[in-house]
């Protein structure tokens, strides 16, 4: 990629008045000042030091600003992680542009939903998955423009209205300034759920939100300028993109991974000499299970997980065979970014707690009337504090369900405050024990109701894994007429093992009370369905289960 000098707008950092990040692209913007030739991105497409990557981002604003795209406007991207993904979402800022990244996964009727639900103004992708939706594209009547990060395919066919860019027209650009302010508590971007129950609803998030957490989330994880952070989770996921935010934060290293194998990701550890490594509880398990060179992983300084509760024998494999890294076991809610993370010198005193709240947020357990739950009365988890996003794009019903005023005199509302102040509650159900560590129980919509007990599907698959005869999991419940409801798992056994369900069940009625034994286990010989995100898809296999029963 050319590295073409611009001189920067007059409101970016190094100007009179500029202190700290505020917006952003400030995150870049402000390594370029200090560190210009420090290296910002590696991987598959080289590397980029943050003073290219600086002047990247003012010429894909000044590429904007000169299609007319303004404050406000959404810039979807479409692409796996390259180096253009990184500049066009972090470069839609600059004229006030609001990015929403598509997680390339995603098949062609799923982009057009997107597309089509936020009024997506203009599209960066390649050439290939344009091709792909060259069908939908009709029926998204805001997209005015594609930009390419490679050359158009042969053949290809797009309605009139739709101009057609290539990457080069970047090097052209003069950077421009928004046409009216950008403030900290502006839309910064709009990330769309996995849609596993249903169409994917779109998350708002400001500046202010993806800032301040990069700020939370590096103090805890102890970031720092010579971290070098592995990015293999997602980009259109907070806590992938989380990777990037941190990263240029404190001016470390971030390292790009498309990957095909768990293979890849152990290679890329010490290829890349990974410090900081987050995933989801699949791929940890994936992880694990796979042979290890001598030596693998001893760059690592942490792991953290996200996206669902790691279950204890893989956290004990990890630590086994990286017993220099740090553990952080996180719970986060896109809705508000990250919520709590278990410090690492608690995993051995609490293992299957989700830790305290994360630095500027405060995590309440809320019964069903407002008021604070009593150590260890399950309630709901809502998360209060500036990391508590805009709301669903569009979406005033399920922003209701889930943005809530926090009731006076909770947390840090008191009775005499006339403004609202909203908070995210979470649906999931939560109890926090004496000593303020909370424990995750289960989502609401998730919960088996059988013999009138109340069964987190978590718990039966956290005894699961116990048994050394699970390689994956998902548990879930189905209607029972005299039951309510009776649980089914469905699994896969270890890698290089034969299923063997009759022994499963064997330790099923040893280890678990009689309630919790599934009535059914049923085998499958490869890996369980992901959602987008890359969690395992329980929902589906339980409206795949439903269907086949009905």
């Amino acid at each position: 990629m050319q590295e073409t000098a611009a001189p920067a707008p007059a409101n970016t950092p190094g100007q009179p008045g500029f202190r700290t990040p505020r917006l952003l692209a400030d995150l870049v913007h402000h390594q370029a000042l200090c560190r210009p030739a420090a290296v910002a991105l590696g991987g598959e497409g080289g590397s980029l030091d943050y003073g290219s990557l600086s002047q990247q981002l003012h010429l894909m604003g000044g590429w904007l600003a000169a299609r007319g795209v303004s404050r406000g406007e959404r810039v979807a991207v479409y692409l796996d992680k390259r180096q253009e993904f990184v500049i066009a979402c972090f470069g839609a800022g600059g004229v006030g542009a609001v990015f929403v990244p598509v997680n390339p996964v995603l098949k062609a009727e799923q982009v057009a939903h997107i597309l089509r639900d936020c009024d997506v103004r203009v599209l960066v992708t390649a050439g290939a998955r344009l091709q792909s939706l060259a069908e939908v594209l009709p029926d998204c009547p805001a997209l005015r423009e594609v930009l390419l990060v490679d050359a158009p395919p042969a053949g290809l066919v797009l309605p009139p209205a739709l101009r057609l860019h290539d990457w080069t027209e970047l090097q052209g650009a003069q950077p421009q300034e928004a046409v009216a302010p950008v403030l900290d508590s502006d839309m910064a971007a709009i990330l769309y759920t996995s849609g596993s129950t249903g169409k994917p609803k779109g998350v708002v998030l400001s500046h202010r939100n993806l800032v301040l957490g990069a700020q939370s989330v590096a103090q805890y994880l102890g970031n720092h300028a010579g971290d070098v952070l592995l990015a293999a989770l997602p980009l259109s996921f907070d806590a992938g993109f989380s990777q990037l935010t941190t990263g240029f934060l404190v001016g470390a290293k971030v390292v790009l991974l498309n990957y095909l194998m768990p293979r890849d990701v152990l290679k890329a550890l010490d290829r890349e000499g990974i410090t900081g490594l987050t995933a989801v509880p699949p791929l940890y398990i994936q992880l694990t299970q796979l042979a290890w060179p001598e030596g693998a992983g001893r760059s690592l300084r942490y792991f953290a997980n996200t996206g669902g509760r790691m279950p204890r024998e893989t956290l004990d494999r990890l630590r086994e065979r990286l017993p220099q890294a740090a553990p952080f076991l996180m719970y986060g809610l896109t809705e508000a970014f990250r919520s709590t993370y278990l410090p690492p010198a608690e995993v051995d005193r609490r293992p299957d707690s989700i830790g305290q709240a994360i630095p500027n947020a405060e995590i309440l357990v809320l019964r069903e009337d407002g008021s604070l739950c009593d150590p260890e009365e399950p309630g709901e988890l809502v998360h209060r504090g500036p990391l508590v996003g805009l709301g669903y794009w569009n979406d005033a019903e399920k922003t209701a369900e889930r943005y809530k005023p926090l009731p006076a005199g909770v947390g840090g509302r008191e009775a005499g405050l006339q403004l609202p102040e909203y908070a995210v509650f979470s649906g999931d159900t939560v109890r926090r024990d004496a000593e303020g560590f909370l424990y995750f129980i289960g989502r609401r919509d998730e919960m088996i109701k059988t013999s009138g007990y109340r069964v987190s599907p978590v718990e039966v698959e956290e005894l699961l894994y116990r048994s050394g005869l699970v390689g994956e999991c998902a548990a879930y419940g189905l209607p029972h007429e005299q039951l309510g409801q009776c649980i089914e798992v469905v699994f896969c056994p270890p890698e290089g093992a034969e299923a063997d369900p009759a022994a499963l069940l064997a330790f099923c009625k040893k280890h678990m009370p009689a309630y919790l034994v599934p009535a059914r286990l049923l085998p499958v010989s490869g890996p369980l369905p992901r959602n987008p995100n890359g969690k395992i898809d329980r929902k589906r296999l339980q409206q795949q289960a439903g269907s086949a029963e009905a």
